[in-house]
């Protein structure tokens, strides 16, 4: 009788944010003959900006690498303002896939540092999120990576400190920062509503849970996602052994050898036809696993697509509305 299972974690993939940006994109493609440039990947996963590599998208590192006066998508990770004056002085025209919830922490740095708060960011450096989140207003803020940064964190007035992070971390490993900032600055000010963002909560809570009852986790998603590596990371820290790939053909055999029951997940970036050829691979590795899932679905969330993709309609929508 076959007791190896194979759980497929839910909630997993997509979220809210990274669906926007995707159908950002995807809608410019089915509305405009034009090259549509992105700066820098409008994703974290490569089969996502191979995929519209192949449709004609064109990625680039800035803005200046993006022709005068054309079309210009700014990734979900978020920008600077000093991004978006290069963009406009350039002529060139911008659709910001931005995130709402990256967004809401840049306007809350701009409030806090109104008030007059030295502002603290616990996040990834290097990461576009967190240097965009600290180009919001350059100098004020200072990134904080771990609890060693901390302790060598430079404030104007102890009393006056504030702490945003970035969306994508570690639950635990933000709740450790936040709490050693809090011991060092006891007036330290919060956000109304946390910053990690609601996917990265359910998708890590969850990837705990199936970790508790797994031998081993195969997280989907590439290596420059953090919310990917923070999937592998709860995985990990649970005991259970993790993966982290994009590529069906990185997994070994090794891998499975002796596990009686597989977790597989994935990252907030990373479509659901990845999750599968990953599955398709393990199957021919081990036939002997069953398939079963695992968890309940998050509720559909759905964020308002960018204001400028207004001017920006579907051919065969056009068609329609005209006929």
């Amino acid at each position: 009788m076959n007791d190896r299972r194979l759980l497929l974690c839910a909630p997993r993939g997509f979220c809210a944010g990274v669906n926007r940006a995707i159908e950002t994109i995807d809608r410019l493609l089915r509305a405009t003959s034009e090259t549509v440039y992105v700066r820098k990947q409008i994703v974290h996963n490569r089969f996502v900006v191979e995929s519209f590599e192949r449709r004609g998208v064109v990625f680039v590192d800035d803005v200046e690498d993006v022709p005068e006066g054309a079309l210009v998508v700014l990734s979900a990770h978020g920008i600077s303002p000093d991004v978006r004056s290069r963009a406009k002085a350039l002529g060139q025209r911008i659709v910001d896939a931005t995130c709402p919830l990256v967004t809401k922490v840049h306007r809350e740095v701009q409030a806090f540092v109104r008030d007059g708060y030295s502002v603290l960011l616990v996040g990834h450096g290097g990461h576009e999120e967190v240097e965009g989140t600290m180009g919001q207003v350059p100098g004020a803020v200072s990134l904080v990576q771990d609890v060693e940064d901390v302790r060598s964190a430079v404030v104007s007035d102890p009393q006056r400190v504030a702490v945003v992070t970035q969306t994508t971390l570690s639950v635990a490993e933000t709740r450790d920062v936040v709490g050693a900032l809090k011991r060092r600055f006891p007036a330290l000010r919060e956000p109304p509503k946390g910053d990690i963002c609601y996917a990265t909560e359910s998708r890590q809570a969850a990837v705990r849970a199936l970790a508790a009852i797994s031998q081993a986790i195969i997280v989907v998603g590439s290596s420059n996602s953090s919310n990917s590596g923070s999937l592998r990371d709860a995985a990990a820290g649970c005991g259970a052994c993790a993966y982290l790939t994009d590529d069906p053909s990185e997994i070994e055999p090794a891998w499975l050898g002796d596990v009686q029951t597989l977790g597989v997940t994935a990252g907030a970036s990373s479509p659901e036809a990845l999750v599968k050829s990953i599955l398709a691979r393990v199957k021919m590795i081990e036939p002997a696993f069953s398939v079963e899932n695992f968890g309940e679905p998050e509720p559909d969330i759905v964020f308002l697509e960018p204001p400028e993709l207004r001017h920006y309609q579907p051919m065969k929508e056009l068609i329609d509305a005209n006929y």
